[in-house]
Formats: structure tokens, C-alpha cells, sequence
């Protein structure tokens, strides 16, 4: 038996969670990662996985062993490295997901130049509004944004992100500008279709008493629609205000193409963060992503367009 063959094989099907997944990433049949894992179970003497026909999990021991595992093949990776005649470099294959709009503005055009950066390293960027399960598909890092729920993944704060109301300045003059959240139901509201995700609805921060609490209303308007892109742009074009992040409207308010309103009332900042399932000795081309997104998002002009 290969040791260190068997090794990766486990590696790879307990991240996957399928013999099969593993099997096409490596190039052979699937009929060859399951010998390689029986015959290494064989060889500790315990059971690493359970195996059924609709999912692969890991036992306990199984667990531990991974863990110890991942360590040794990263500390080896970066041993040769460290004798290649470059010295330590990031290397091999990043695969990488993030929202759909998010991902086309601020993670695709940062890709490429990731990769001048570091050229042995081959990028899979997969832009998508559905929640991927990174493990059992094989993801390194996905982008999120809002407040991250309780999860077994690590997650790495690289900017604020805050909500708005906004409007262009032609559509005010003609409508007027709401004072108090409560005056929305007043205006013409763009809005997310209730087939979204966006389903408490816009968020403000209130006075009561000698503090103030957070509220959501669901303001009402002649149009909605699922996709966000699309109440930009018809913000953009004077149909009523929209509540968008500020990653998305940033440079239009600095040009003076769309006005903030109601920002007195602006819900406290969710973030925006890099998860991944792995704490401990995250392959290099990982940890340096994380740290060239945070560069980058730490500009203040990269978000106003003048990056």
C-alpha cells in the first residue's frame, strides 16, 4: 500500500463526503479510492468512515486521523517548497464561491490579478446566490455576506457593509424625501419580490426611550422584483427608492448620481467574510487570498469605483 496515496484519497473523500466526487477530482474510478481507503483502514485497524450508498461520514477516529493527516501533508507540501528554487510559494488549485452580484463587482475583477501575483496557482471562481456547502463540494473559500449564522465553518470579517436607502436626486426633487422610516409607505418603493431571501425587510434603527431598537417594515411599490441588480438599475433610472448595500451603491452616491436618505436611520453595519471549513493550516493559496481580499476591501477607493 502507498501510505501517502491512501492518505490523500482519505483526505479527499471525507472532505467531499463521496467516494465518486473524490474519484473525478483524482482522475481514476471510483472502484480504486474505495480499495485505497479499505486497505488503509486495514492497516490502523479501525473503521475511518462510515460508508452507506447515500453518504460517507467520518467516525471518530476518523476524525481525529484527518486532522492529524491534513497537518502532515500541508508541513510536506511546505517542506518542498521550501528546497524548490522559488522558496515557499502558493501553489495548486483554488476553487473559491461568492453571491452572484457581490462576486461580479468586487471578487471576479480581483482574480486575475491574484493570480499575476501568483502564477502556479490555478482559480475556480463559481458566482452563485445559493448556500454552497463548501466541504462537500470541494470548495477552499467562499465570500458571504451579512451576519453569519452559528456554523462548524471559520469565518474571517473582511469589511463592513452597511444598508441604505437611496434615490436619485431628480426622483426627490419630484417626490419629495421621506423624514422618518415610516413615511416610506408614502413613496414608491423598490422592492425584492417575496420569492427573495430578503424576507424581514428593510432595517432601520430607531430612538426609544435614551437608546433605540432595530424595526423592519415592508414597504410596498408598483414594482419588485427577485433579482437585485435589477432595483439598482431601476433606482438608477428615477422609478423609487431602493435599500442596497453599500458595496452596490457606493459609487453611485459619490458621483452624485444617487442621494442617501433616511441615513440617521441606517441599521448597525453586518459584514462582509471569507469562510472556509478548515482553521488550522490552511494551504497557502488560501490564506493568501484571504489576506489579498482584505487588502483590497480595506481601500476605501475600491469601493467608490476609483480603485
Amino acid at each position: 500500500m502507498d501510505k501517502f496515496k491512501a492518505v490523500e484519497s482519505f483526505i479527499s473523500v471525507a472532505t467531499r463526503g463521496s467516494l465518486t466526487a473524490a474519484a473525478n477530482a483524482e482522475g481514476v474510478a471510483p472502484a480504486i479510492m474505495g480499495r485505497r481507503l479499505d486497505a488503509l483502514e486495514e492497516h490502523l485497524g479501525v473503521k475511518l468512515l462510515v460508508r452507506t450508498t447515500r453518504r460517507i461520514s467520518l467516525t471518530h477516529e476518523g476524525s481525529a486521523f484527518m486532522e492529524d493527516c491534513q497537518r502532515l501533508l500541508i508541513d510536506f507540501a511546505n517542506a518542498e517548497a521550501s528546497v524548490s528554487a522559488g522558496g515557499v510559494k502558493a501553489s495548486g488549485h483554488l476553487r473559491i464561491t461568492a453571491p452572484a452580484g457581490f462576486g461580479r463587482r468586487h471578487v471576479a475583477p480581483l482574480v486575475p490579478l491574484f493570480r499575476e501575483l501568483h502564477a502556479d496557482v490555478t482559480i475556480s471562481l463559481n458566482l452563485s446566490d445559493r448556500v454552497v456547502d463548501l466541504a462537500a463540494e470541494g470548495f477552499d473559500c467562499a465570500v458571504r455576506v451579512g451576519d453569519m449564522p452559528d456554523s462548524s465553518l471559520v469565518s474571517v470579517r473582511l469589511a463592513d457593509n452597511r444598508r441604505l436607502c437611496v434615490a436619485t436626486p431628480t426622483y426627490l426633487r419630484q417626490h419629495g424625501t421621506p423624514i422618518h422610516p415610516q413615511d416610506l409607505s408614502k413613496f414608491a418603493c423598490l422592492t425584492l419580490s417575496a420569492d427573495a431571501s430578503q424576507t424581514r425587510g428593510w432595517a432601520f434603527k430607531v430612538p426609544k426611550g435614551d437608546s433605540f431598537e432595530l424595526i423592519h417594515l415592508k414597504p410596498g411599490g408598483p414594482l419588485n422584483c427577485s433579482d437585485g441588480q435589477v432595483l439598482h438599475d431601476w433606482c438608477l433610472a428615477g422609478y423609487g427608492i431602493a435599500w442596497r448595500s453599500i458595496w452596490e451603491v457606493e459609487a453611485e452616491i459619490a458621483s452624485g448620481a444617487l442621494v442617501p436618505v433616511l441615513e440617521e436611520f441606517a441599521a448597525p453595519a453586518n459584514g462582509i467574510y471569507a469562510v472556509f471549513p478548515q482553521r488550522k493550516h490552511l494551504p497557502l493559496r488560501v490564506r493568501l487570498w484571504i489576506d489579498f481580499l482584505k487588502f483590497h476591501y480595506s481601500q476605501a477607493g475600491f469601493w467608490k469605483g476609483a480603485w
